[in-house]
């Protein structure tokens, strides 16, 4: 059957399972919004109202749901604004795929009316990227986009597509996952599936480590729940009793109840799990990449332990910590395993060497929690985020913004389950959060959704209530507001001599107003009560369909600890 590259595109998406795109229409892609329009039974298009959000939004939808996000521009202008979205996916590694249109293929490369090389922009920030310049070929890259997208270490693709293909007319041949119809590179990428890069001599190698160990501690990164391994991590953890400290990408992947888990690690991390990896003789870390928000001082992380690390990137052994052992390979398929090999080698249960006295000394640091920052305010980020959590229960998801409050949520959120925390870790990007949370309740309609953000992260995105109010989204925005740029103010004021040089925020808009405007309904909390008050009438704006928005006031010198200052082993915390 002949069909336009527009409509090929579509069936496409279709024949993948895409039942959301996120994006914001243009020139150069009018024949797909065209489509897009007669298929709106098959396919929903939710308009944004600018294009980074809408890669923000396809970040959350994957973040949440472990499916592959779909964002969509116009060229030039409209693809670049999608490149900060595409960028906080590749740090996080979420499986996203990005389609640009361009200039028609006589008109590329030749300055054209909003052309721009976005091929060339995008290479360092995905993990491949594709000019169609026929209709023919489109099919089958984007079924290899997909595969890419979701395979191995996931991460974000883009396909760009010039105007004239996408009205060019080809044959369209429906296909199935895995049959003849993809290409060798798709086939090639559907076997590595497999992903068992290793052998018994190293299952073998790596059971007598942690049986040899006294003190074994885990580390555990976003790699185990990109892998969907959370059930592995604990019963691997419960098997060989050692305590398990999780990056803010982990968060959720080992229940924050749980005795083992001591919190997460590194520059805002627990005095536990910061201890803990300094006195550990055996750290193994386990789809985590030693970021130096994690490690601080490289070269003095972990520093009585062996190394041994579990991932699915090759290219990440032995690129920021130098390790003993590694095995390289999924992280479910490993771990499972690995429990086969301890009890093929010779370690009980729960007796690797993980004596009672370490886990003692565990217990005990797990006491050390900092009072100092716990300041007699009215309204303290640390009640309103127990609070929140308290309320909406364990089926919720919580997003961040980047700043102290992103920080304050990792600390004090009730983390229950993966994919309920979403954050930029990577990236850090400020302005992440009210897309991540479109996102993530277009993908899950039926639990409740709260987002987390500053007042600075807050004015970054805030044009985008308008597509919450338009498709009836229903989230609550909690705004912990203290007139700043927290972080960097909490910076100024510990290393800087207290100039706090361009980071008071004493400037409008009014957020309650700004909600109104947008036909929200807001309210604002400067004490306990009217935080409860508030969060009372959002939940009930919330069953009624509607956004909410809390101005929540907070004290403008809160800080976030425990810190490492920067340089500082991970062990040396400001309390």
């Amino acid at each position: 059957m002949e069909y336009s590259g527009a409509r090929i595109l579509i069936e496409a998406l279709v024949e993948q399972g895409v039942d959301t795109v996120f994006g914001y229409p243009g020139g150069a892609v009018l024949f797909i919004y065209d489509e897009l329009y007669k298929h709106s039974d098959r396919i929903r298009h939710i308009l944004v109202s600018h294009e980074q959000h809408a890669a923000h939004a396809a970040d959350g939808y994957a973040r949440s749901s472990g499916k592959t996000g779909v964002c969509m521009a116009t060229s030039g202008p409209g693809a670049t604004n999608l490149v900060t979205g595409i960028a906080t996916a590749y740090m996080d590694s979420v499986p996203l795929v990005a389609i640009t249109g361009n200039v028609a293929t006589n008109l590329l490369g030749k300055d054209s009316f909003q052309e721009v090389d976005i091929a060339g922009i995008t290479m360092p920030i995905v993990k491949h990227n594709w000019i169609v310049k026929d209709a023919s070929e489109l099919a089958e890259v984007v079924r290899e986009a997909f595969i890419l997208a979701r395979s191995g270490r996931p991460g974000p693709v883009l396909i760009d597509i010039p105007k004239d293909v996408t009205s060019n007319k080809a044959v369209w041949e429906p296909g199935t996952a895995g049959d003849a119809a993809l290409n060798a590179r798709s086939r090639r990428l559907s076997a590595r599936n497999a992903r068992e890069m290793f052998g018994e001599a190293d299952l073998e190698t790596a059971a007598r480590m942690i049986a040899a160990s006294k003190h074994p501690f885990i580390y555990a990164g976003g790699g185990v729940i990109a892998a969907d391994a959370c059930a592995e991590l604990k019963a691997f953890a419960e098997r060989i009793n050692a305590p398990v400290a999780l990056t803010i990408m982990a968060l959720g992947a080992l229940s924050h109840d749980h005795p083992l888990c001591t919190g997460m690690i590194g520059m805002h991390g627990t005095v536990a799990s910061n201890k803990a990896v300094q006195k550990a003789d055996l750290l193994i870390t386990i789809g985590a990449r030693f970021s130096d928000r994690v490690t601080s001082r490289a070269d003095i992380f972990a520093r009585n332990a062996k190394i041994l690390q579990f991932d699915i990137d090759p290219a990440e052994i032995n690129k920021n910590i130098k390790t003993d052992f590694e095995i390289s390979g999924d992280i479910k398929l490993v771990l499972q395993r690995m429990l086969a090999a301890l009890t093929k080698y010779g370690a009980a249960d729960g007796a690797t060497g993980a004596a009672n006295s370490w886990h003692d000394e565990i217990a005990h640091w797990k006491t050390k929690v900092p009072k100092a920052h716990h300041r007699k305010t009215e309204l303290h980020p640390r009640f309103i985020i127990e609070e929140t959590g308290k309320r909406l229960g364990c089926e919720a998801i919580a997003v961040t913004d980047v700043g102290q409050h992103q920080m304050w949520a990792a600390q004090f959120y009730p983390h229950t389950r993966a994919r309920a925390f979403l954050s930029s870790g990577g990236l850090g990007t400020m302005g992440f959060g009210l897309g991540a949370a479109l996102g993530a309740k277009v993908a899950n309609p039926s639990r409740p959704v709260a987002l987390f953000t500053g007042d600075g992260s807050f004015r970054m995105n805030c044009g985008e209530l308008a597509t919450f109010a338009a498709y009836k989204i229903p989230v609550i925005v909690i705004i912990l507001n203290n007139g700043t740029l927290g972080m960097v103010r909490q910076w100024q004021h510990l290393f800087y001599d207290q100039r706090y040089s361009e980071t008071t925020l004493a400037r409008p808009p009014d957020f309650v107003k700004l909600a109104d405007a947008y036909g929200l309904p807001a309210y604002r909390a400067a004490d306990e009560k009217s935080f409860v008050s508030a969060l009372d009438a959002a939940l009930s704006d919330n069953a009624a369909g509607k956004t909410a928005v809390i101005d929540a006031l907070i004290d403008i010198d809160e800080m976030v600890l425990p810190m490492v200052p920067g340089g500082k082993p991970v062990d040396e915390q400001l309390l």
